[in-house]
């Protein structure tokens, strides 16, 4: 667990590897297995870009989940230990017109608690 001290959110260079096989499960539950395999192996290709926290959360129409979710407590929790934070995954969903966080919601809830303006790698496809 690499850790630094710091107030705002600090992010590994990468996503981690497990990271990709939990967006395919989620992306499985509205993508056959050939888009699946197809986008997971885009977004291992694409290269970082940044967002602000409260403009993924537009862009995806998702609802805030609060510190009573174990998991953003947990990542909440990382950040005030100053851990360092995996990017989030997101796919551009044109035809919903939204942004699908494949993986990293729970990360994204955390960091939005802190600062809503923070700058969030991602890598995008």
């Amino acid at each position: 667990m690499v850790t630094k001290k710091s107030k705002d959110p600090i992010w590994l260079d990468a996503p981690e590897d497990h990271d990709y096989p939990a967006a395919a499960s989620y992306l499985a539950l509205t993508m056959g297995p050939k888009m699946v395999t197809k986008t997971v192996s885009a977004l291992r290709k694409a290269k970082l870009s940044h967002f602000k926290a409260k403009d993924i959360f537009r862009a995806s129409g998702l609802s805030l989940l609060g510190v009573s979710n174990s998991h953003v407590e947990k990542d909440r929790k990382k950040l005030q230990k100053g851990v360092f934070l995996s990017p989030l995954l997101l796919v551009r969903a044109p035809e919903l017109g939204k942004v699908i966080v494949a993986d990293g919601y729970h990360r994204l809830c955390a960091v939005y608690g802190v600062n809503e303006d923070a700058l969030i790698p991602c890598q995008i496809v």
